[in-house]
């Protein structure tokens, strides 16, 4: 049996804006993998559809200033593409993962595209140079990241 594991996505201040449950697929010493279903009405995102049970694998790391999130349609499994958030790294305990967002997002679709997202949102962040300059640094390596897996 999978051991279910709660997802908190925390802003600034620290208070929890969303959470959800996800069922672990791994633990690494310094992340974990789960599997998480989308739990939002469908949308339209960029260039897909995001809609409600998606199938998300989500990696979540200790050690890097980002999270990936791996999507695959509800109704053919296969992969739309990838949800990078840029945040501090995250907390892991035995029963909860947390990250605290920084608003700037990479979408990687699944032939290979990326977009950043609310760069925005990010620059009226009250950021402190050095954590700016990690949060630029993420972006940079999730980039560098995808452009290799072409």
């Amino acid at each position: 049996m999978k051991e279910a594991i709660k997802v908190l996505k925390k802003n600034l201040s620290d208070e929890v804006t969303w959470q959800y449950e996800g069922q672990v697929l791994r633990r690494k010493l310094n992340a974990v993998v789960l599997e998480a279903f989308f739990n939002r009405p469908d949308m339209p995102f960029i260039d897909i559809i995001l809609k409600e049970n998606d199938r998300f694998i989500e990696t979540f790391y200790t050690d890097r200033w980002y999270n990936i999130f791996e999507i695959y349609d509800r109704d053919d499994d296969k992969l739309k593409g990838w949800y990078c958030n840029v945040g501090r790294p995250a907390v892991l305990t035995e029963d909860s993962v947390s990250y605290v967002d920084l608003a700037l997002d990479l979408w990687v679709s699944a032939d290979g595209k990326q977009t950043v997202l609310d760069e925005d949102e990010f620059d009226v962040l009250p950021l402190n140079d050095s954590e700016r300059e990690k949060a630029f640094s993420a972006l940079a390596e999730l980039q560098q990241l995808f452009w290799r897996k072409q």
